[in-house]
This record gives structure tokens, C-alpha cells and sequence, in this order.
């Protein structure tokens, strides 16, 4: 056989072959079951996956490491901006809390939607060339992995770090251990509570790996969104009961809107406001500390159900957890992105990020020891 002969059945091989993984890789993403719950190496593998299917939109970044050593990972999705302008970020993060296994199936949920229906929905597309968005489907993953040893540890909560010295119990409540308002309601500093603080804030790898992520990029962030479970909630800042955001009634407003399209879907309604308000009040959330560094919009989703269920959720109902949920974050994400490439920049809602920082400390001082500084 002539070499130019062989050496055109080996290109035709090689393009057979590369069709043929390009096929597996396709179908390995359409044939996973969004409304089924998976284990953390099934995620980490379908996050691969998305990524590898997807290079134009996708990419992927290990920005933490767990108290167990185990990777932190996000996927990123954008498209190049025509005219080269810099784009905004969207955070999203989920599985902060362990057994909030829906929040998980709520991420993926989000990423299945973007993946599939940007090339057809201009208005999504002209989204993402306008903003990057940043989806982490599971922060806490040495307890999300906790969760699934057995029936006993299914609605572990916090994290698997250390005891202080002296304690026998594992774990910090990861929303309780941002640096907003650290440890001064709605917390414990019995190891053992479900709401244990930590040792001081940011004492866990899992919160500073986010704090310091997107605390690089602050500026250029316009919404944070942190899903969890139960209840059926829409909160924004502030945790604490004494303390306002500057735009607490845009944030109200836009919440609202938010509840209103979720509703539009299966008739479930979503309570809006701050967890004092509609909750209970705490502190060192990763809500709170979004706004207070800076970005003008923070939300706390916390999905399905009311209680019959609450962080068992079943399967079944995952696909209108989900639908639900990605009509409210896309109502947000949409008038973030409205305001600011349609109408100009948001404001900086009369205070900036170093502004709030210095006015927290003053109300922590004054609720604590009386004395306004």
C-alpha cells in the first residue's frame, strides 16, 4: 500500500475515533439524571464532562481545598464579549449545609438549563457575553460525602473539620463562619450545636476558599446567590435584626419578583425577606458577607418543601424543586444584568464595600456593649 494511501485511512480513523468520543462524551451528560440524587464522584465526573462537552462556554477551576483535602470546584460559563468590554460576575454556590441534598440537584439543575438552551435563547446568550457565571455545585463536600455513608449520617450538617481541644464533636456550621457580624446572634460555640460558629471567622478551609475567591473579583460582582434547603424562602441581608442593607427595597422588590415567578410554575410560594423577619436571626452567613464586601445583590434561596419532608426531599420532587428555583435565580440574574447593561452601572447604593465593613464593626460594638463609637 502507498504511503499516502495508508496515511489516509489513518486520518479517517483518527476522525472516526474523535467522532466516536465526542459522541459518548454527549451522550454521558444527556443520559445523566437530573432528577436523581448523586453521589460526590458522580459530580465531580459530571462537571468533567459539561466542561469537556462544552469548551466554547465551560471551564473549571479548583479554587479550595476541604478540611479533608478534597477539591472545591466550580464551573465557569461566558461567552467572549463582542465589542471587548469587561464582563460581570454571577456567584452561585450550593451544599453548604451537608443534607441539603437538594441544593446539589438544584446546581446541576442550573448548569443543564445554560448548557442546552443558550444557543437557541438570544436573550441568555446576550447574557453571557455580558457575564461570567461561577456555579459550585457542592462546597462542603467532606460532609456532602458524609451524608451518604449510611441512613445514620444522612442529615449530617456541618462540616468534618476538628474539635477545639477538649471536644469530642466534628464539625462547623459553614454559614456560620463567614466574616459578617461573626458570632454575635443566631449562633453556637458548643462544638456540638448544629450552628457551632467555629473558632473565630473564617476558621474553615470551605469559607475561605470563597471568601477569597470572590473576594478577589468583588468589584465586578453583581449578585451572589447561595441555595439551600427548607422552608420555601427568598432571604437577603441582613441576618442581624439591627442591621439594614442600603438597598434593602430593591432587594425586597426584586426578590419578590423573583417569588412570583417561581409560583407561575407549580403554585408554590416563596416567603421574601430577611431571615430575622421570616426566620430567625444569625450571623456569619455567606449572604451577609456578600453584601457587606460590596455586592449589591445577595440572596439565600432555600428550596422545598415546608416541612413534610424538609432535607429528605424525595426525587420526585427534584424536577419542580428545580424548575422552580431556576425561574427565580433567572428572574434575578436578569434584572442584575438589565440594570447594569441596559441602564448603566448599578450604583454603589450609598455605600461602598469598605464603607458597610466599617459600619458593621460600629453596630457590633454598640450591640454589643451599648456605646455607638
Amino acid at each position: 500500500m502507498e504511503k499516502s494511501t495508508l496515511g489516509f485511512f489513518v486520518l479517517v480513523l483518527t476522525i472516526v475515533q474523535t467522532s466516536n468520543s465526542l459522541v459518548e462524551g454527549l451522550e454521558s451528560t444527556r443520559m445523566y439524571d437530573y432528577t436523581k440524587y448523586h453521589p460526590m464522584d458522580e459530580i465531580y465526573k459530571w462537571m468533567e464532562d459539561v466542561e469537556r462537552e462544552n469548551p466554547e462556554l465551560v471551564s473549571s477551576a479548583v479554587y479550595g481545598r476541604t478540611f479533608e483535602g478534597k477539591n472545591i470546584t466550580l464551573l465557569k460559563f461566558g461567552l467572549q464579549n463582542p465589542e471587548g468590554k469587561e464582563k460581570k460576575v454571577i456567584w452561585m454556590d450550593c451544599g453548604i449545609h451537608a443534607r441539603e441534598w437538594i441544593a446539589p440537584a438544584f446546581c446541576q439543575w442550573f448548569v443543564k438549563e445554560i448548557v442546552t438552551s443558550y444557543k437557541t435563547n438570544k436573550k441568555l446568550e446576550q447574557m453571557l457575553q455580558n457575564l461570567d457565571v461561577y456555579v459550585t455545585p457542592v462546597i462542603n463536600v467532606d460532609g456532602y460525602m458524609y451524608t451518604w455513608v449510611n441512613t445514620t449520617t444522612r442529615i449530617w450538617r456541618k462540616s468534618r473539620s476538628t474539635p477545639p481541644s477538649g471536644n469530642s464533636c466534628l464539625g462547623v456550621d459553614l454559614n456560620r463562619n463567614f466574616n459578617a457580624n461573626w458570632g454575635t446572634v443566631g449562633v453556637s460555640f458548643d462544638s456540638c450545636a448544629n450552628t457551632y460558629c467555629g473558632k473565630e471567622a473564617g476558621s474553615e478551609p470551605e469559607a475561605t476558599a470563597v471568601m477569597d475567591f470572590v473576594g478577589k473579583m468583588v468589584k465586578q460582582t453583581l449578585c451572589f446567590l447561595t441555595i439551600h434547603s427548607a422552608g420555601q424562602l427568598i432571604l437577603l441581608p441582613y441576618g442581624h435584626p439591627q442591621i439594614s442593607a442600603p438597598n434593602y427595597d430593591e432587594l425586597v422588590s426584586v426578590g419578590k419578583a423573583a417569588a412570583a415567578e417561581m409560583k407561575k410554575l407549580h403554585g408554590m410560594g416563596y416567603t421574601v425577606g430577611t431571615s430575622p423577619q421570616i426566620l430567625y436571626p444569625n450571623s456569619g452567613s455567606s449572604r451577609d458577607w456578600a453584601r457587606l464586601v460590596g455586592i449589591p445583590f445577595s440572596y439565600t434561596f432555600e428550596l422545598r418543601d415546608k416541612g413534610e419532608f424538609s432535607h429528605l426531599l424525595p426525587e420526585d420532587q427534584i424536577k419542580p424543586a428545580c424548575e422552580e428555583a431556576y425561574a427565580g435565580a433567572l428572574s434575578i440574574v436578569t434584572y442584575v444584568h438589565d440594570k447594569t447593561f441596559n441602564s448603566g452601572a448599578i450604583p454603589s447604593a450609598a455605600f461602598s464595600g469598605v464603607a458597610m465593613v466599617m459600619l458593621s464593626s460600629f453596630m457590633i460594638v454598640f450591640l454589643t456593649t451599648g456605646v455607638l463609637l
